[in-house]
């Protein structure tokens, strides 16, 4: 499992690729956010429960900054099943991710960042020169990337808590930000223009025909596309062509799938020539054990001179008698077989 999250985490880290997908399911394709105005930070926190303190960690997780200023904290999770307690987890992140700003002391804004900004609502204060301590937002982005159904469970907080309906008006609600990979439409995959793309599309397509058509789009990523491939689909034969591609190297998923079906046929072909040998050596057992039995000897006599166990030789003993007295090899192994 711990690999797992580790191949799922390697593609999303590079900052072309989570800007990317910030760009294109928040700001719906619009490049609000560059790749060099993301910082990274530490997706791990703590809290306390019950007198003891826990860890929590992210997926991932980044600072957008404009010049030396965080703007806002970008978490990312994924999700390859459904969880009624999402809510929570996230709830459990960002207020971490909030705590945090109360615990340092925070950059100082000039006048200039006010101007670029356009009056930022996160930036209060009196002073129009210097303002001190100011707050960013945290926002969590949630990929699931089930094929089979779309997502069911709830995604806010109070769909999640049971409550008599006097407090409702007292609570606070949360909502997670969800968005199912496999049902994009074929218009936001397009939008995408790091190596995110061709993993949308993958989902999209096999959601759609259960099968994959790869495009000609060379990968900047090789080796973290397949290893997110290989995670997400418990496929791995797509690990196994990351093994092969050298570091650096761009390939698209057309050579990709090349070496998985050329693996998937030579490891059949290997496999179907242990299950020949297997049969043939059955099928060999089963004509001596046949030819004894015509001679009229018993199952006892037959095991000892064959030197196999009485067990094994009294199953076939029993499966050929219906087929004495020419005794069908093929038909007493599949009678034995069923």
């Amino acid at each position: 499992m711990a690999q797992k999250d580790l191949a799922e985490k390697n593609l999303e880290a590079f900052n072309d690729v989570f800007a990317d997908i910030v760009n294109v399911l928040l700001f719906h394709g619009e490049r609000v956010v560059r790749a060099a105005d993301l910082e990274e930070t530490s997706p791990g926190s703590v809290y306390k429960a019950e007198g003891l303190l826990h860890g929590q960690e992210r997926d991932v997780a980044k600072y957008w900054k404009m010049s030396s200023v965080r703007i806002a904290l970008y978490g990312m999770e994924n999700q390859t099943e459904q969880d009624e307690d999402i809510t929570l987890r996230l709830f459990g992140y960002d207020g971490a991710a909030y705590r945090a700003q109360l615990l340092k002391d925070m950059t100082k804004v000039d006048e200039k960042f006010l101007t670029e900004m356009e009056q930022p609502q996160d930036v209060k204060g009196s002073h129009r020169g210097r303002i001190e301590r100011y707050r960013y937002p945290v926002i969590t982005l949630v990929l699931y990337f089930g094929t089979k159904t779309r997502w069911k469970k709830n995604l806010s907080l109070k769909e999640r808590l049971v409550m008599p309906e006097e407090l409702d008006p007292f609570v606070n609600d949360y909502r997670a930000n969800l968005y199912e990979i496999a049902w994009l439409t074929e218009e936001q995959v397009e939008q995408f223009q790091s190596d995110f793309r061709i993993v949308a599309d993958y989902f999209v397509q096999m959601r759609k025909n259960r099968r994959y058509v790869p495009g000609m789009e060379t990968m900047e990523h090789v080796d973290a596309v397949l290893s997110l491939l290989s995670a997400l689909t418990q496929d791995d034969r797509f690990e196994e062509a990351a093994v092969h591609v050298k570091k650096g190297e761009r390939k698209n998923m057309c050579e990709v799938l090349d070496f998985v079906e050329e693996r998937g046929y030579n490891r059949g072909v290997v496999e179907g020539m242990e299950k020949g040998m297997e049969k043939g050596k059955r099928l060999s057992l089963i004509h001596q054990v046949c030819r004894k039995l015509q001679k009229r000897k018993t199952p006892d006599e037959i095991a000892e001179e064959l030197e196999e166990g009485t067990d094994v030789i009294l199953r076939i003993c029993e499966a050929a008698r219906a087929f004495a007295p020419e005794y069908n090899c093929e038909d007493i192994l599949k009678k034995l077989n069923v």
